[in-house]
Formats: structure tokens, sequence, C-alpha cells
């Protein structure tokens, strides 16, 4: 059924749109929604102490091309949980809302994901790194080899 707006209504009453978006145009419209940091910028901040950095990448990945040091491990599937400030399983580090993070993942596509959730909790200042752990390492900026 139609509604006023030309969406459908979904179960459970939610309106959707008449023509699904695709990934790419999805990336396209959540990193519209903020300014994404490339490696060096991303380093040089988080050296300051201005954000914290967290790698969302599976385990595999970690162990085949390393960690970034000083990163916070939060695989994907956890991510809002621990950064969530008003949540029951969060981590020490989400102190509050304003809290300015920058997520990574392998080559940068999960995380755009990721920012765009984190905003939708309030974290206005979350980011991503475009190109990933990928651009990082490419930069030369320092990598460490996982601990098992």
């Amino acid at each position: 059924m139609a509604t006023a707006s030309g969406a459908r209504k979904a179960p459970g009453g939610a309106e959707r749109p008449e023509r699904p978006v695709g990934i790419d145009e999805l990336l396209e419209r959540v990193r519209a929604g903020y300014r994404r940091v490339e490696a060096r910028e991303a380093h040089e901040t988080v050296r300051t102490g201005g954000a914290l950095l967290v790698d969302i990448r599976y385990a595999a990945l970690r162990e085949r091309d390393g960690v970034i040091p000083g990163a916070l491990v939060i695989e994907r599937n956890e991510l809002e949980w621990r950064l969530d400030p008003q949540g029951s399983h969060r981590v020490p580090e989400a102190t509050g809302h304003d809290l300015r993070v920058v997520v990574f993942c392998n080559e940068g596509y999960a995380s755009s994901l990721a920012a765009a959730s984190l905003h939708q909790l309030g974290l206005h200042r979350a980011t991503d790194l475009v190109g990933g752990f990928q651009a990082w390492r490419a930069e030369g900026l320092p990598v460490a080899p996982a601990r098992p």
C-alpha cells in the first residue's frame, strides 16, 4: 500500500522507498553526511589525543596484516554496543556523544556504514578512514604484528 509520500508500508507499518537503494548509492549517501579523514590526518589527530581510533576488522585480517598501535579493536558486530555512551556494554573510552571516533576497516567501505550507524546513536563526530587499514599501511604509518 502506497503512502502520500510515494513510499510503501513495510510489515510493522514502517515506510520503505519505492526503489531499493544499491550499496554504491547508500555509501554515497552516508559519506555525504560527514567528512572522512585520510590516513595522515587520522594519524596526527590520534597522536595528539584528538580522536579514538577504532579497528573494526575481523581477527583473520588483523592476524594477516597486523594492527595499528593504540587502536581500540572492536569488531563490527559489537561496535554500537561498545561505543554507545548510554549503553550498558560500553567500553571505558565511550565517554560521551562528543567523542571523536575514527573507525577503520580493511579498505574503507564497511567503516563508512559503521560511522553512519554511530551518527544514528548520537556520536556526531564519528568518521571513517578513507582507504581503511590498507591506506594507512601504504602511507608507511605505524603497523605492528597482531598479538596471538
